[in-house]
């Protein structure tokens, strides 16, 4: 669920998702006030500018008059050309009087929208500007330079105030974005998850389904019993791994305000059950199950779901690449210790290869068991020993 923004009339359109293009964004309503008050400051500067060209030529006046009010119309546009106003209204101003509101507007246009490789040469423009403008009208107390350097200040402090609001607008598009990708970040964290929990339970579902029916297939005169067994274990497979599926579609289907708790998960207890399943689909399979101390606290629950996730992918790898093999479970630890998961089976013929490896996969359980062990603060490793099994190790830390 979106959050919806409050007051948003007092942000400007750059930061209500709408970026510095090359076209002007729509104004916001704090933009129209915004440029109301400073096309209005423009005007109040003008005419408070007034009384420095009386007595001036009659010519002279009237140029004034008229590149001023041009002038004050034109911050309108400062949003639109804030570069081209700001260098068209300082070289003018360099001569006349009444263009210094809409000067220093555009000048504090140009320091918030626009980089300092941009402003700055503006700014030194306009600093340049002023000079013959303090020869042509020297004011009588200040004199030439004590004039310059009163524009001179003036003229930084605007330039500064700008680079200011500019530098938080970025900041505040900046924390903008981190969110943004920290937010897609833990989508995709969420659907890496959800696949691999897919992967794991689907994988190992599928693999003993098709062990069954690859039985039924390879005996055709079974007596009957056998193939109702093996008719009813296929029909529970296939049953559980609809419901499996449709728990997983489910979570993917529900919006944030409807989550509800996600089914138990499995722990180290239910291995047992576990490995009988793999049993009763015909593998050779052998638990040692090491019980820590019965004074040591119980393992935390994401401890025995990653354990028995583990031990689950590397049965059904067993079943597609070693089938037949005897495999070797065996699950030890201790709070402080870690608790370490190895599954072992021999490595079948190179000729026999091609043959038991019928059920397809998609080549990524490994990843996903290394990916699991390695959030889970553990680490995982696989290799071939030297009697020829091939052994998956896993190791998770127990606080």
């Amino acid at each position: 669920m979106t959050s919806r923004m409050e007051y948003r009339w007092l942000l400007p359109s750059v930061l209500l998702g709408e970026g510095e293009g090359e076209r002007p964004a729509r104004r916001s309503t704090r933009d129209w006030i915004v440029d109301t008050a400073l096309f209005l400051s423009a005007c109040g500067l003008a005419i408070a500018s007034a009384p420095d060209i009386a007595g001036k030529p009659r010519a002279y006046i009237i140029a004034e008059q008229v590149l001023g009010a041009l002038a004050c119309a034109a911050v309108w546009l400062r949003r639109r050309w804030p570069v081209t106003l700001a260098l068209v209204t300082s070289l003018l101003g360099s001569v006349f009087t009444l263009l210094g509101g809409a000067g220093v507007v555009a000048l504090f246009t140009v320091a918030v929208h626009r980089p300092f490789k941009i402003a700055g040469p503006v700014v030194a423009f306009f600093l340049l500007s002023a000079i013959p403008y303090v020869h042509l009208w020297p004011d009588p107390d200040l004199g030439v330079w004590g004039m310059f350097l009163l524009i001179a200040a003036l003229t930084m402090m605007i330039f500064a105030w700008g680079i200011v609001v500019r530098a938080r607008r970025q900041l505040v598009i900046s924390l903008r974005a981190r969110a943004s990708a920290a937010a897609e970040e833990a989508r995709q964290l969420e659907r890496e998850r959800i696949a691999r929990e897919m992967h794991d339970v689907l994988a190992h579902r599928i693999s003993i389904l098709s062990l069954h029916a690859g039985a039924l297939e390879y005996t055709p005169g079974a007596p009957p019993e056998q193939i109702q067994r093996a008719a009813s274990a296929i029909r529970t497979s296939a049953h559980q791994a609809l419901q499996d599926l449709r728990e997983v579609i489910g979570v993917l289907r529900q919006a944030p305000e409807d989550a509800r708790p996600e089914r138990p998960q499995p722990t180290l207890a239910d291995l047992p059950a576990l490995v009988e399943e793999s049993r009763q689909a015909g593998m050779d399979v052998a638990l040692d199950l090491v019980e820590p101390a019965p004074s040591a606290p119980p393992p935390p629950e994401a401890l025995g779901r990653n354990a028995y996730r583990i031990v689950q992918e590397a049965l059904t790898n067993a079943r597609k690449h070693a089938r037949g093999a005897p495999v070797t479970v065996r699950v030890a630890g201790a709070p402080g210790e870690g608790l370490t998961v190895e599954v072992a089976n021999p490595v079948p013929a190179a000729h026999r290869r091609q043959a038991v490896s019928e059920i397809p996969g998609a080549g990524t359980g490994l990843i996903g068991l290394a990916e699991r062990a390695k959030l889970a603060g553990g680490r995982l490793d696989h290799h071939r020993a030297d009697g020829g099994a091939f052994v998956l190790r896993a190791w998770l830390p127990w606080s």
